[in-house]
Formats: structure tokens, C-alpha cells, sequence
């Protein structure tokens, strides 16, 4: 297949689109700002008709921009954001529920004796980041009218009719058995969904459609979860190498292979993509705040933006002693403690934003560094590279302290939309079956590579200091 696509990456804080050629790259760019509501109680909720709207404005904005005609169109969605919808109408029922929503701990609270079953069935653990506690908790307190879906099955619908999700997304939501990539009736009826109509469950690169929605009919033909498509892009797609993109949160996917492999230090295991009927599985860890921890600081009004972090940081040599667990939402894994509030301690007379921000990196860094040991204990074998990718990747105070912490070298993407890329990558792949995926997928050379500066035994007693900030957190106690 010739000619280029159109891919539409719809994230929590905005939508992205990009047309994409095969031979003369990125043809067109687009961009729709959404804004989740912030509630009390760690409660997280979008406007359904902004969600759609946004696809709509990013998505033809990059094509006025490419000038020409696209020949198939991938969607990326959030992963685990959830909304009630009546199927007839494709009307939203409910407000949408993101990811980062905590209000369905009454239902995990309510599965804890339950937990390790789902864990080993489904590869997730109970919380309420997952779909499946908000799709209860909508069933129980919002409708029991309509569908209660993840967000890409209701934007797949607007766009298609079509009524489907793909394997990878299905992934996210504590419904699907691991091993069978199928719906899994036991967890439906853990959850008190037994009786819902769910979205059939299909490849990640396959015709599901046709949207007239952009002046002409565009075959949809790439689905996936956001953090899977980046995984792609990257081209990381064997054992020991990993990925970590900084987004709204931070989140770390090493690969698995073709089987399920259950983790036992406290990540979650998914389905990577399925291509073909061919399913391959990584692991995966999440920090729930990254760019919104940064965003946090700039709403004190220690830095402006995110675009402040090198020039601010640059002003001290190091933290001087302050330590910031920016767990403004709540620790994911390994620890899996949602419940718990961040802390930043060490503060003197004497600390300035550049403490503040230097603080702020290393708190970031060394979440990640607990993903990446933790998926090295895993997988039997160490993360010998990191390559990332998203906006936060633009700060070389962040990317030069990962390398530090994690002493390995840190590849920065040249692709700086890896998850439109990637399932861009997929609607090529959807639209021409007899394309490979080596051809499909986007070149690229790093645009920087980082590599440590301390020496192992700094990084490990900085990592120290960290982790005995976490430890005071979970003992209930002052750091």
C-alpha cells in the first residue's frame, strides 16, 4: 500500500494527529488540547464530547496541513479511561472516568479477598487505576443503561459504528483472560458484569471500519492502547530492552515474547499487541504523575513550565538535601498504594526551586529505576537499555539524572509522537496485510544518548534516600 495515513493518538490531556507518509515522513500535524477535571478525593473526569471533538479538530487540522489524501487511519487511545454510552445513539451516558480516577476503591476494597485470582487471570492487579473497578463502580452508582466501555470502543463507534476494542486495550481492564486473549466470564463475575455487552476483541492492525467523519470515507485500520503503540515505534521489541515514556505519567513496558509472563515484583502483565492472531506480551509499570508533577510545581509558581526545569535546576549543583516523593496521586507500582499522598522533606531556610526542582527530577527518575529493577527481577535478566520518549524527554537535567540513577544509557526517540507513530505503523499494517513490520514501523537514530556521570555508589545512595522517603510513607510515618 502506498500513500499516506492518518494517525490520531487521543491522550489525557489532548489529541495528536499526525499524516504520515512512508517515504517523505510526518506530511501534517494536529493538535486539540482536552482538559480532565481535577476533583476532590482523587476523583479525575473528561468531557466525552470534548474527548471526540478533539480527534475531530487534531485530526483535520493535519490533514488541511498534509494537503492530500490519507488511505487509512489509526486510533491510540487512553488505556483505562471508562463512560457509560447508549450503542443506538452513540450518546455518552456518563461523564468519562480517567485512569487516573480513584473512586472505585470501595470496589477493589470489596475484591481484595479475590485479588490474587485475578491477578494470576488477568496479569493485573486490583486498583482502581484499571477499567473494570470504574465500569462496576459506573454500574453501581451512575446507569445501568447502555454500555460501559473503555474510551476507544466509544470513539471507534462514533467514528465507524463499528463496536470493538483491541486486544491490547482489552488488556487494561481486568476483563481478560491473559492466556486466551479472550473476555473471561470469571472476571466478569467477580466485577458484577456478567451480563454486560462488551466490544468484540481484535487485532491491533485490521480493517474495523470506514469514517466519512473527515470529508471522505478513510478506512479505519489501526487500534491500540497508548503505551503499546510507543512500545512499537521504539522498535523495542525484545527481552532486556525497555521503554519509558513521560506523559501526563510516566510509564515503563519491557517485552515478554509470546507468553505471558507473570510478575511477581509488583508490575503488571499485558498484552503487547496482537497482529495476525499472534499475540506477544510485556511488562509494564506506571508512575501516576510526571508532566503533572511538573505541572503541579509550575501552578505554585516555583517554574513557569516544564520548559523552566534545566534552566531553574541549573542554578544548585544538586537537591541540597531535599527529597521529593511526588506521589501527588498516588504511589502505582511496584507498590501499588494509591491511597498514599506524596512528601517532600529535607526543606531548610536555604532551599530555593532550584533545590525544588533538582528534587523533583530525582523523584522522577527513581520511580523509574524501581520499574526497571523490578522488571530485571522479572524477566531473569537486566534492563540493558532504556529508550524514551514524550515531552518531559526535552529536559536534559531529567534525562541526565535518569541515566545517572539508573546506570545504564538512555536513548531519547528523534520520534517525538511515538504513539501516533506507532499506530500509524498499525494502520499501515491493517490496510496492507503483506506488509512487514520492520517496513511499517518509522526510522530513526536517537536524538541524544545520555549515559551516567556518578559513579554507582552515588546513584545508589541517592536511590537510598528515596526509597527511605518511601519507606516513611508506607510505615505511616514522617520521612
Amino acid at each position: 500500500m502506498t500513500g499516506p495515513v492518518l494517525a490520531v493518538d487521543q491522550g489525557t490531556s489532548g489529541t495528536k494527529a499526525l499524516v504520515i507518509c512512508p517515504e517523505r515522513g510526518v506530511l501534517g500535524t494536529g493538535f486539540a488540547a482536552v482538559r480532565p477535571r481535577p476533583l476532590p478525593g482523587g476523583l479525575v473526569e473528561a468531557d466525552p464530547a470534548e474527548l471526540y471533538a478533539s480527534v475531530l479538530d487534531a485530526g483535520r487540522r493535519a490533514l488541511t496541513e498534509a494537503g492530500e489524501p490519507v488511505v487509512a487511519m489509526g486510533l491510540a487511545n487512553q488505556g483505562e479511561t471508562v463512560l457509560a454510552w447508549d450503542p443506538a445513539t452513540g450518546r455518552p451516558l456518563t461523564d468519562a472516568l480517567v485512569w487516573q480516577d480513584r473512586r472505585a476503591d470501595t470496589v477493589c476494597h470489596e475484591l481484595a479477598p479475590h485479588a490474587d485470582e485475578l491477578r494470576e487471570l488477568t496479569g493485573l492487579p486490583v486498583d482502581p487505576y484499571f477499567a473494570a473497578p470504574k465500569m462496576a463502580w459506573i454500574r453501581r452508582h451512575l446507569t445501568a443503561d447502555g454500555v460501559v466501555t473503555t474510551s476507544d470502543a466509544w470513539l471507534t463507534h462514533r467514528l465507524t459504528g463499528a463496536y470493538v476494542t483491541d486486544a491490547a486495550t482489552a488488556g487494561r481492564t481486568q476483563l481478560l483472560d491473559l492466556d486466551t486473549v479472550t473476555w473471561s466470564p470469571r472476571a466478569l463475575d467477580l466485577y458484577g458484569l456478567s451480563g454486560e455487552r462488551l466490544p468484540e476483541i481484535v487485532d491491533n492492525a485490521r480493517p474495523v471500519g470506514t469514517t466519512g467523519v473527515f470529508g471522505y470515507d478513510i478506512p479505519l485500520t489501526g487500534l491500540a492502547v497508548d503505551q503499546q503503540a510507543a512500545l512499537l515505534a521504539q522498535r523495542v521489541t525484545a527481552p532486556g530492552t525497555a521503554k519509558c515514556t513521560y506523559g501526563t505519567g510516566a510509564f515503563l513496558l519491557a517485552p515478554t515474547g509470546t507468553t505471558p509472563r507473570r510478575a511477581t515484583s509488583g508490575l503488571v502483565s499485558c498484552v503487547a499487541w496482537r497482529l495476525a492472531g499472534r499475540t506477544e506480551y510485556c511488562l509494564d509499570g506506571q508512575v501516576y504523575t510526571a508532566a503533572s508533577a511538573v505541572r503541579w510545581l509550575a501552578d505554585l509558581g516555583v517554574i513557569t513550565g516544564a520548559a523552566d526545569l534545566d534552566t531553574v535546576g541549573a542554578a544548585v549543583p544538586d537537591s541540597g538535601g531535599v527529597t521529593f516523593v511526588p506521589a501527588l496521586a498516588g504511589l502505582a507500582a511496584p507498590w501499588w498504594r494509591g491511597d498514599l499522598r506524596g512528601s517532600l522533606t529535607g526543606l531548610g531556610l536555604d532551599t530555593t526551586p532550584g533545590h525544588l526542582v533538582r528534587a523533583l527530577c530525582e523523584g522522577l527518575a527513581a520511580q523509574v529505576v524501581e520499574l526497571a529493577e523490578a522488571a530485571a527481577a522479572d524477566l531473569g535478566t537486566p534492563v540493558t537499555l532504556l529508550r524514551v520518549d514524550g515531552g518531559l524527554t526535552r529536559s536534559t537535567l531529567l534525562m541526565q539524572t535518569q541515566a545517572d540513577l539508573l546506570q545504564r544509557p538512555v536513548e531519547v526517540s528523534a520520534l517525538p509522537d511515538a504513539t501516533a507513530l506507532g499506530v500509524g505503523a498499525l494502520a499501515r499494517l491493517g490496510a496492507a496485510p503483506g506488509t512487514t513490520l520492520a517496513e511499517a514501523l518509522p526510522e530513526g537514530k536517537p536524538s541524544a544518548v545520555y549515559e551516567p556521570r556518578v559513579s554507582a555508589d552515588e546513584a545508589a545512595d541517592r536511590l537510598g534516600r528515596f526509597r527511605a522517603a518511601v519507606t516513611a510513607l508506607l510505615d505511616g510515618a514522617p520521612a
